[in-house]
């Protein structure tokens, strides 16, 4: 490799990333977020000037990390600059210049301007732009994923690239942003597949609008997914597992059963007592959904479901319809939680309409491997498809 055009190369990185310590931007994750993608810009577009050979990338990179590591530390290892690359090329758009910098060729015995961070009310306002500055700020148009956000940091934006197409990296954006994910929560709910059982029952514009505009709860068929994930619980996989433990434990860990839950569910009460004519139950869990306006009624079976458990939860929603709805809210939904679950006996215990407010999920335990839950979503395509076939096959004997 050419040493004069590594040294180059390596004066206009380590440019870079003096601008972005030195800089007095809004957000210090920020600054380092547009550093890393122009740290990965310009071992893109050496490489492209290199003509992509993977022998030339890979020596570029050792090179640069050799270098690197000896004036900035560990964070540029050769793995991380594999990952600033792949930033730039996953995310071409992030950041917009205010100003250009100097050619490549004038580099050389110029200082490079600092890196900064214009807030979005100054961004109208040319004469509050510094003009000794290089500004990579959001543009005047509103935000869509793509963009720097500030809200997410280089942990956030370095697990997003673990998405594998661009509509999923999408709404894993969105809901990051709209939920203040955590980077560690963001990585859950990756790992647990939420896009995937998000889009289980939904039509090609439905998928179109979680990668626009994330995960809407118009209706009740949005609110749950299936499975769902509680692997925070720390429970077991027991036979032994008994409805009192898991309710316990789901309380313990109300938060982050929430955040698994999903928007809008708000905690009412637990173990709740129900007296008819002298006889006693007890709901499991009760919720209020904000967004729906409607109570939410969660029974939870550590064994398989039975139409027995189906009629007691109707039992229970049919109860809060009469003697809890008050005006403005809507339908009670309810749910069961259970180990395992047959779908031709939900289907055939509850009828059409009934199936629009009563629901059954599975639960695991712990955060199954992409593979258990691709078989486990299959599964679920398979068992809608029966219903909606039937549907088609009746429709076509009325025809008749």
């Amino acid at each position: 490799m050419n040493t004069q055009k590594t040294n180059l190369l390596y004066q206009r990185i380590r440019r870079i990333l003096e601008s972005a310590r030195t800089s007095v931007s809004r957000s210090v994750n920020t600054t380092q977020v547009v550093a890393n993608w122009l740290v990965g810009r310009e071992i893109v577009e050496e490489e492209q000037q290199g003509r992509i050979r993977a022998e030339y990338g890979k020596q570029i990179i050792e090179e640069l990390a050799e270098r690197l590591q000896a004036e900035f530390g560990n964070g540029y290892a050769a793995l991380n600059l594999w990952f600033f690359r792949r930033f730039y090329v996953q995310y071409p758009e992030l950041v917009v210049p205010q100003k250009v910098y100097a050619p490549r060729q004038k580099l050389e015995g110029h200082r490079l301007p600092q890196i900064g961070h214009a807030p979005c009310d100054q961004l109208s306002d040319a004469a509050s732009i510094p003009s000794t500055a290089i500004l990579y700020a959001p543009r005047k148009e509103s935000w869509r994923p793509g963009w720097l956000h500030p809200n997410l940091s280089w942990t956030h934006y370095r697990t997003l690239l673990k998405a594998d197409e661009s509509n999923k990296r999408a709404f894993y954006e969105i809901e990051a942003i709209q939920n203040n994910w955590s980077s560690r929560e963001l990585e859950r709910q990756i790992n647990s597949l939420l896009y995937e059982r998000l889009a289980l029952s939904r039509d090609k514009k439905g998928l179109m609008r979680l990668a626009v505009k994330g995960h809407e709860v118009q209706k009740p068929t949005d609110v749950f997914k299936d499975p769902v994930v509680v692997e925070f619980l720390g429970l077991p996989e027991s036979p032994k597992l008994v409805e009192t433990k898991l309710e316990q434990a789901l309380i313990n860990n109300l938060q982050s059963f929430l955040l698994e839950l999903g928007k809008g569910f708000a905690f009412i009460a637990r173990q709740e007592r129900l007296t008819l004519d002298g006889d006693h139950f007890y709901i499991d869990l009760v919720f209020y959904h904000t967004i729906l306006k409607c109570y939410v009624i969660i029974d939870l079976k550590t064994g398989k479901l039975t139409h027995q458990d189906l009629g007691q939860l109707q039992l229970y929603v049919n109860y809060y319809d009469r003697e809890r709805r008050t005006k403005g809210d809507n339908p009670t939904l309810g749910l069961i939680l259970c180990a395992d679950k047959n779908d031709a006996v939900v289907r055939y215990t509850l009828g059409v309409d009934q199936q629009k407010t009563i629901f059954a999920s599975r639960y695991k335990l712990h955060l199954p491997s992409v593979a258990e839950l691709q078989a486990e979503l299959r599964r679920e395509v398979r068992a809608l498809a029966v219903p909606i076939e039937k549907n088609r096959q009746d429709a076509k004997g009325e025809e008749k």
